[in-house]
């Protein structure tokens, strides 16, 4: 549901959520009008909770996404952004964060159309939720500062009327509640988790495509051999590629054993995917929680200021996929390195050139994926260990989940480039006399990459091809995920 509300979705809330939402309402205002202190409603935010907030409700809302409002650097992406939305939806339609009801339709409405709030990129330490970057999403949809509309950049009040929308009306709690969660957190950490789980497919198929054209014994993939090493996702990893390499037919030419980056893939892929098994469990926590405070429970007659918003789980889970996403970055370039050597490639012309000197292949492309691989190694240091405490030491310690869940999302587009690399390779390998691949998986996946990319014969720019690529091979790893490649 995360990679579809980049369209607009047609949802529907439910009568008894709408219920509990409502009954958790009426509690607050009960407690209010008994006189109870509720952080953010009738306090200050933050350190300033030892004094009193605003006396009128709407004045307070205004408040909380005024002061909050100090965002900096680039956009998000809107489908980054309206996945947020949904996520902190999902969070307040649980009925225990004492927004209003009338919230909960106007994100609906929201999510119906293309609009998304453009919602600045630094900001939030992933502690006491992402405060600035949902506070730009409430001011959005109140017909404030800016918003994409189908992609298009517009103040929001204009996008909002164009859309068909009414300005969202807040009071009381709901500023706070719209912003006091890890909803950007979760959303970014999931888009990146699905996105790897399709490259790490992917993976296995460029792999088993390389050795299959350049004929090599896939022995290393036998059962007995990885039921011995004892790693589950290991066997999983090597029984995905068998079936890719089903009906191939070994040259004899190759060497006894194969360079790592072809031998040793099951065992390194296979311990991506259990890292990947472990961030999808942590974030599919997250998203199914709720990251807010306080917390109400009209059931109990409790209101409980805690520290749900504290985004470790999800900061420490993004940060060991990026680490994953690099390592299976690293395999794409060193496979790439091969298939251009004429040293280890079986004789192909070096950088795969039609007339070497006066052809130069794939020679820029393996540039540009050296670039790619050095920055996202740089990228990958922990962001979650990198605590500094802020908010007059309130906020003493701090995730940074935020950074770490869209750092592993970036570092997820920049490993569909590598794999989009690496098949525009292959596709030319095919070109200048590689052998056609003898198993009939893989001699149809080079195919369809022949017929989306043509030969480099002679030189042209190779940039939008590598793009193509990528989203070719996304398409085809959801294919055979249907087909049962995939668990």
């Amino acid at each position: 549901m995360l990679e579809r509300v980049s369209d607009p979705v047609e949802i529907r809330i439910a009568d008894d959520a709408l219920k509990r939402v409502d009954a958790c309402h009426v509690f607050l205002l009960d407690r209010i009008a008994a006189g109870v202190d509720i952080y953010g409603t009738t306090t200050g935010f933050g350190p300033l909770v030892v004094f009193s907030g605003r006396r009128d409700a709407a004045d307070q809302c205004n408040n909380v996404v005024g002061h909050l409002s100090a965002g900096q650097g680039e956009d998000l992406p809107p489908h980054v952004v309206r996945a947020t939305v949904l996520t902190r939806l999902w969070s307040l339609a649980r009925g225990h964060s004492g927004i209003s009801p009338g919230v909960l339709p106007a994100l609906v409405a929201m999510l119906g159309t293309q609009f998304a709030p453009a919602v600045p990129r630094v900001g939030s330490v992933g502690a006491s939720g992402d405060l600035i970057p949902l506070a730009y999403v409430a001011r959005a949809l109140r017909g404030e500062n800016s918003a994409y509309l189908s992609g298009i950049r517009m103040p929001a009040g204009d996008a909002l009327r164009s859309a068909g929308l009414t300005p969202l009306v807040l009071d009381g709690r709901d500023a706070l509640a719209l912003v006091n969660g890890t909803s950007l957190t979760a959303a970014a950490a999931g888009l990146a988790v699905m996105s790897v789980r399709r490259s790490h497919l992917v993976a296995m198929m460029l792999t088993a495509l390389l050795a299959d054209v350049l004929g090599s014994d896939p022995g290393f993939l036998a059962d007995e051999l990885l039921d011995a090493f004892g790693h589950s996702q290991a066997r999983a990893a090597a029984g995905r590629m068998r079936q890719f390499l089903d009906g191939t037919a070994p040259t004899g030419t190759r060497p006894l054993q194969e360079p790592y980056s072809i031998r040793c893939t099951p065992q390194l892929l296979g311990a991506v995917g259990t890292s990947i098994e472990h961030v999808e469990h942590v974030v599919v926590d997250d998203l199914n929680g709720i990251s807010d405070n306080p917390m109400f429970f009209p059931e109990k007659g409790a209101v409980v200021h805690g520290g749900n918003f504290f985004g470790q789980p999800v900061a420490f889970a993004a940060d060991l996929l990026s680490v994953s996403t690099v390592q299976v970055g690293n395999l794409a370039e060193r496979q790439l390195d091969l298939l251009v050597d004429p040293h280890r490639n079986g004789g192909l012309n070096p950088m795969l050139a039609t007339k070497p000197g006066e052809q130069h292949g794939v020679q820029g492309v393996q540039l540009a994926a050296t670039a790619i691989v050095a920055a996202m190694r740089r990228a990958a240091v922990p962001a979650s260990m990198q605590s500094l405490p802020t908010n007059l030491h309130n906020q003493d310690v701090v995730p940074f989940g935020t950074q770490a869940a869209l750092n592993a999302l970036d570092l997820a587009g920049s490993l569909r480039l590598l794999h989009g690399s690496l098949a525009v390779a292959l596709r030319q390998a095919a070109h200048i006399g590689g052998r056609r691949p003898t198993s009939p998986a893989c001699a149809a996946i080079l195919d369809r990459l022949i017929d989306l990319v043509p030969a480099i014969d002679p030189d042209r720019p190779l940039d939008a091809d590598v793009r193509s690529a990528a989203d070719l091979l996304d398409t085809i790893a959801d294919e055979c995920t249907d087909l049962g490649y995939q668990r």
